[in-house]
């Protein structure tokens, strides 16, 4: 998962950086600090912040070349209507 994809699955499910904290388990930092590329989080938390995502139905997209190419709704999950979280608040 890119910086971008995370990014853009908040926007979509309008969360903020401390709800995507809050729902995969992290540190507010991770998210802050990834967003910011200040620093990479180890493998754990990116998957942790990837499943919750994939929880409300966001699926991370890939080129042929494993290159981050967007993101989008698989139908499934609770989506952008379904979620509760602040937007924007924190960019």
């Amino acid at each position: 998962m890119t910086l971008e994809q995370c990014r853009a699955a908040r926007g979509w499910l309008g969360w903020s950086q401390q709800e995507l904290a809050e729902r995969a388990h992290v540190g507010l930092s991770t998210v802050r600090d990834f967003e910011a590329k200040r620093r990479q989080p180890i493998a754990n938390n990116i998957a942790a912040m990837q499943r919750a995502f994939e929880a409300e139905g966001i699926r991370l997209v890939f080129g042929p070349s494993g290159e981050a190419t967007g993101i989008a709704w698989s139908g499934t999950g609770g989506g952008p209507q379904a979620t509760s979280g602040a937007s924007g608040d924190d960019e």
